[in-house]
């Protein structure tokens, strides 16, 4: 796992995956191109689109809103207990 230092960026849908928010990395593009998910505020409409330690992602999944804070970058897709620490959730339920 990368220590998240202020250069580093990722790919929106690699992040989705690697952190087990998605089940595939195509559910993560598809969410992407969908308009559904949000980068620190503002409207995502590709995978393609970077995320960095600290930024906030905001998106729908099964009718439920998920709000997450990215605090590591993953290099690689790892356990589910791994994933837990690559973002903080923000959702409020």
């Amino acid at each position: 796992m990368s220590s998240g230092g202020s250069g580093e960026s990722q790919r929106v849908d690699k992040f989705l995956w690697f952190s087990r928010l998605t089940k595939t990395r195509g559910e993560a593009q598809a969410l992407a191109e969908s308009r559904r998910l949000r980068i620190d505020g503002r409207v995502v409409s590709r995978p393609s689109a970077l995320v960095r330690p600290g930024s906030v992602l905001a998106f729908t999944r099964f009718g439920k809103v998920r709000i997450v804070r990215v605090d590591i970058l993953p290099t690689r897709r790892g356990s589910a207990t791994d994933s837990q620490l690559l973002y903080s959730d923000l959702t409020q339920d």
